[in-house]
């Protein structure tokens, strides 16, 4: 079974919605994969996901239940096959945690619609509508990240 992890500051926005998205097209395409997500922070640790992603992915048809954050470990990168970050500095710390790690990449190097390098959209700060477009973003990045894992 491969394993998917994806990582965001809190593990209560981005990172588990990703999770969700990658859970269900891994699903629709028969994929054995593992699929989790983890904080760098330990702020929100035992929280669950953020309201406001909950009502944007329940919207689009996607679990949003049983989620509680927990925060990433040097074990954890190094097991993945593939760990997928929100921004680049997420990249920065991860090298640090886990300095041999091959398999780090940035979730919108895979969004067709976007330069590689752009960081995924922190809907944290704002309204419902960064939430759903961090949605957008993490719908249209997918596909290649499934790829990517497959190709492993």
């Amino acid at each position: 079974m491969a394993s998917l992890v994806f990582v965001c500051w809190g593990n209560i926005c981005r990172s588990p919605m990703a999770e969700r998205v990658a859970r269900r097209m891994a699903d629709e395409r028969g994929l054995d994969v593992d699929v989790s997500s983890v904080a760098l922070s330990d702020e929100e640790i035992g929280n669950g996901i953020d309201p406001r992603a909950v009502r944007v992915l329940r919207g689009r048809g996607y679990d949003a239940d049983g989620h509680r954050a927990r925060q990433v470990t040097a074990d954890v990168v190094r097991d993945a096959d593939l760990v997928v970050v929100a921004e680049p500095f997420h990249l920065d710390r991860l090298r640090r945690l886990a300095p041999e790690a091959e398999n780090l990449h940035l979730i919108n190097d895979f969004n067709p619609a976007l330069e590689p390098g752009t960081a995924l959209i922190d809907p944290w700060y704002g309204d419902a509508d960064g939430f759903h477009a961090t949605l957008a973003d993490i719908e249209a990045a997918m596909p290649g990240i499934l790829d990517e894992l497959e190709r492993r």
